[in-house]
């Protein structure tokens, strides 16, 4: 199991478009990929669910990646977030 977190920059928060490419690349993984923010737990490959958590600027979201691919993925999760958010 890995983890990690990451504190929201972008102004908007995680918005539709972020979070669609959010939820592509979670859907690739071969691995499980939950998402903690505002006191929520959701799947990060369902689009509603990561929208659901209102992560807004500021707001720090923890990712939890379980599977085979976890190390490489959770890299890829953690790049991601750094690029888009």
């Amino acid at each position: 199991m890995q983890k990690f977190s990451y504190v929201i920059t972008d102004g908007e928060g995680i918005h539709a478009r972020p979070a669609g490419q959010l939820v592509k690349l979670c859907k690739s993984f071969s691995s499980k990929v939950k998402m903690d923010c505002n006191g929520k737990q959701v799947d990060a490959a369902k689009l509603l669910a990561v929208m659901s958590v209102g992560a807004k600027q500021g707001h720090q979201v923890d990712f939890t990646i379980e599977g085979d691919k976890e190390e490489d993925e959770a890299k890829q999760l953690e790049d991601f977030m750094k690029t888009n958010l």
